[in-house]
């Protein structure tokens, strides 16, 4: 049973700590949106210096607002456009560190500074959607957080049954 605990240590074991906290989480529950809500519940909790935190899902050809942590956000985006739409269409993590100089970022939030964007696939490598993170801080996210969050969503894919 998941007690919340802050976790701590350097970030390869905060990452490595956080997945398996997830994977703890979601286990045993075969519900998508209940699983989706309470990674996004954990890594606001978990996650420093950032002000949002979610999953756009891939529906009919774009993406769609899923579960999220923070302030309310942009409900559609074209695959393609800005950091979300972008590492959907490529299927790769994403890292900006200054949103004011990313050609075609779509604001939700102007406290927003950075954000990293991290594709969600399922074993076949088809895109589910998208885990995205906002921080209110400049050059917040790094390589350690691109592979931390990536490993974040392997574990999220296979609760899902993705």
């Amino acid at each position: 049973m998941y007690r919340h605990t802050k976790i701590t240590g350097t970030k390869p074991e905060f990452y490595r700590r956080l997945a398996a906290t997830l994977d703890e989480l979601l286990a045993g529950e075969p519900d998508q949106l209940a699983n989706l809500c309470n990674a996004a519940a954990l890594l606001g909790c978990q996650l420093e210096r950032i002000n949002w935190v979610g999953f756009y899902l891939c529906r009919d050809g774009q993406l769609m607002l899923g579960p999220f942590w923070g302030l309310p956000a942009c409900t559609r985006i074209a695959l393609g456009s800005g950091v979300c739409g972008q590492a959907a269409a490529q299927r790769q993590t994403v890292i900006v560190p200054d949103v004011a100089l990313f050609p075609g970022h779509i604001a939700c939030d102007s406290a927003s500074r950075s954000e990293i964007v991290v594709p969600v696939l399922g074993a076949d490598g088809e895109l589910f959607g998208v885990l995205d993170v906002d921080s209110p801080d400049l050059d917040r996210f790094d390589e350690a957080d691109a592979q931390g969050l990536a490993a974040v969503a392997a574990v999220l894919a296979r609760r899902l049954g993705i």
